[in-house]
């Protein structure tokens, strides 16, 4: 890979992952709900979920999917599906006092990795990643395109999750957390649009 590929993979990389999108706003979610250490999980199936995703989108997932075209519709059935429930899991968070007394939990590192699944920002970033950086397809090109994706993905995740820890600072009173919860849940039933609109996973 040449240098200026190289430069260019990394600005991709570093454009996609620090704007918003799913896995951000729930890690900035997380991080106000949960603190930073108990999102370390979260982040680190993100992170390493994408890239295990990236690879098998480069070694030929793509082809499973064009050979059974029923497997988009239920894709995108299952992403919409899982991203609602995401987004009630979100709406009805609280606190971490109150969390405890609710059992709540922070996603972990399993669910994170499953999550890039149903995730379609993750799906055109492993998509355009592949397809423009590795475009021979060859495994160690795939897995170099992966592997620079994921060393400039966390720590742009983990920026978002320390967000959320600052932002949980004001969020002092129930209400105000409550509200940012809400808030967080239906930015993430709006990222749905690309499924529901545009007929892109």
């Amino acid at each position: 890979m040449s240098t200026d590929i190289l430069l260019a993979l990394v600005l991709f990389a570093l454009a996609s992952s620090v704007t918003p999108g799913p896995n951000n706003l729930m890690l900035m979610t997380s991080g106000v709900n949960f603190g930073f250490k108990r999102t370390l999980p979260h982040m680190l199936g993100v992170s390493l979920g994408f890239m295990f995703m990236a690879i098998l989108v480069g070694i030929g997932v793509m082809k499973l999917f064009d050979a059974f075209p029923i497997a988009y519709l239920i894709l995108k059935v299952l992403s919409v599906a899982y991203m609602l429930y995401l987004a009630f899991r979100i709406a009805r968070s609280s606190s971490a006092i109150e969390g405890r007394k609710a059992n709540a939990q922070p996603m972990t590192f399993v669910e994170a990795v499953l999550f890039q699944w149903v995730n379609p920002k993750a799906w055109t970033m492993a998509l355009t990643a592949v397809s423009v950086y590795a475009p021979t397809k060859d495994l160690t090109s795939v897995v170099l395109v992966a592997f620079i994706f994921g060393l400039v993905n966390f720590p742009c995740i983990a920026c978002w999750a320390g967000l959320g820890t600052k932002i949980k600072l004001v969020l002092i009173k129930p209400i105000s957390l409550r509200i940012f919860n809400y808030c967080m849940a239906t930015l993430l039933v709006l990222s749905l649009y690309p499924i529901l609109f545009e007929g892109t996973l």
